[in-house]
């Protein structure tokens, strides 16, 4: 599977971005898919996952509210809608896949995207 993030940049606080993760290879309808976010000099934390098997949506405590993930199967395509985002949202945001269920873990998933940079300026 290989997954391609795209559709960050830099923003006012308050602003709003939508970011995509293509998927290609094996069956993207079977993966449970998450976003994560990294930011400097702080560990990979878990953002967003939808599941598989539900169509259910998980989110962090802190973008639950603003943040809605989503998937359009016949595109092979997860999006995730940042809205009120805050200079606490930058971070480069990975995309990933699991073929073995909903995880909020990163050690849960199978395969990664390169990620996509997000600036939230104050």
């Amino acid at each position: 599977v290989q997954l391609q993030a795209s559709g960050g940049g830099l923003v006012q606080a308050g602003g709003s971005l939508r970011l995509s993760c293509a998927a290609s290879g094996r069956t993207f309808s079977s993966a449970s898919m998450g976003w994560f976010r990294q930011a400097p000099g702080k560990e990979r934390e878990f953002v967003a996952a939808i599941s598989m098997r539900s169509g259910s949506a998980f989110y962090a405590d802190s973008v639950e509210g603003r943040f809605t993930i989503s998937r359009d199967n016949a595109k092979n395509t997860v999006y995730l809608q940042m809205n009120s985002l805050e200079p606490e949202d930058t971070a480069v945001y990975y995309c990933g896949a699991s073929f073995k269920g909903y995880s909020d873990h990163d050690v849960g998933y199978d395969y990664w995207g390169q990620g996509t940079q997000v600036t939230v300026s104050s």
